[in-house]
């Protein structure tokens, strides 16, 4: 019989990619890593891992083995939380969230969900969205807030659910006494964009070749309220979502569609989709149901 503990370190790794990092994460050394790896090998009775380059990959028989890890640590989960929902709701849930849902209505849900369960711990995490479900799948958290641009598919997660929390609309910011009757009026603009191969990078890259041209980046950031501050100051032009905008702009907030001689920025349903996401077989824990119930009354609540 395969030993469980081993085949969650072998999980580990596909996830983590390094044995550096999985002994970081579960607080080893790498030498034990590696011989727990080396244990499971022999009673598996064929390597795991293969040497590629300064690293290791799995092989086709470690790659099977992670799969049915996935799956005896999801009825696992399922397990805990059928126990869980017979008590009172206590504990801890581990949530990460991202930048403007952590400044929204993320604090908002935590108090309503703290008014009715006061025993219960949110533990609050600010990550980038892209980190986010690698770090629910690895188990780092319970609970995890993404984002999904326009254009971009959804990530395929084997063993996490999503659902859809809210819908956040797109804007064009552009600082007061620019003269910007199109975006192909911004074509030597400096702009505010988010880091390179990042999906909002991506997407306003896209909208902005869609107008003509490629946007001259002077700052590369993922701090959207700095984004915010530079259109403000009359710095740079920024698409910023609409959770990020100040209750009354000091900027021009342009129309989702603009005449720009038939280019268009965007059409009126440009928005970003914000999901919640869990562990495959977690449904029935209460405590990941309540802040559920809160995360969506408290973004019902925004008005954007």
């Amino acid at each position: 019989m395969y030993d469980l503990h081993r085949m969650r370190l072998l999980r580990e790794l596909a996830h983590r990619g390094t044995l550096a990092a999985v002994a970081r994460a579960l607080d080893l050394s790498p030498s034990a890593v590696s011989q727990q790896l080396s244990l499971l090998a022999r009673e598996v009775g064929e390597p795991l891992l293969e040497p590629a380059g300064r690293g290791v990959t799995l092989t086709p028989a470690a790659q099977i083995l992670v799969t049915h890890t996935e799956a005896i640590l999801s009825e696992m989960e399922t397990a805990r939380a059928r126990v869980a929902a017979r008590h009172d709701l206590t504990g801890t849930v581990r949530l990460a969230t991202f930048q403007t849902a952590a400044h929204t209505f993320v604090p908002d849900a935590i108090s309503r969900l703290h008014a009715q369960h006061p025993d219960l711990t949110i533990a609050l995490s600010h990550i980038s969205a892209d980190e986010a479900l690698p770090a629910l799948r690895a188990g780092d958290f319970d609970a995890v807030l993404t984002e999904q641009y326009p254009g971009r598919l959804p990530p395929q997660t084997p063993g996490a659910e999503a659902v859809v929390l809210l819908t956040d609309p797109l804007h064009l910011a552009v600082p007061s006494g620019w003269d910007a009757g199109s975006l192909a009026d911004l074509a030597d603009a400096p702009w505010a964009l988010e880091h390179a191969g990042s999906d909002p990078r991506g997407w306003a890259e896209g909208v902005c070749r869609g107008a003509g041209f490629a946007p001259r980046v002077v700052c590369e950031s993922a701090d959207v309220h700095l984004h915010v501050r530079l259109v403000e100051q009359g710095f740079a032009a920024a698409f910023l979502p609409g959770l990020a905008l100040p209750d009354e702009p000091s900027f021009q907030v342009l129309p989702a569609t603009m005449p720009a001689g038939g280019a268009a920025m965007a059409t009126p349903t440009a928005h970003r989709t914000i999901r919640l996401s869990r562990r495959a077989g977690s449904a029935a824990d209460p405590a990941l149901t309540a802040l559920a119930t809160h995360l969506h009354e408290a973004a019902d609540s925004l008005t954007i």
